[in-house]
């Protein structure tokens, strides 16, 4: 499975949500949007205002800390 996490430096949702990836032993690119201008536009192309971003293959996106998005990763 490839996880992509879109996030920003100071966002505590953000941290929240690699936090929960880590502990759980799932791997995940993390992209910073304020220094990636393709991954911002590609964000906002998708409906997205807020961050974090998360992008599952078999998953559909969402934003924010989802621990209950997050869990089904878990059970994948």
């Amino acid at each position: 499975m490839t996880v992509t996490v879109y996030s920003k430096p100071q966002c505590m949702q953000c941290d929240f949500t690699k936090k929960f990836l880590d502990e759980n032993h799932i791997a995940y690119t993390s992209v910073d949007v304020t220094a990636d201008d393709n991954a911002r536009e590609h964000i906002a192309n998708l409906g997205f205002q807020s961050l974090p971003v998360v992008e599952a293959s078999g998953f559909t996106p969402w934003f924010g800390f989802r621990p209950d998005q997050l869990e089904k990763l878990v059970s994948a």
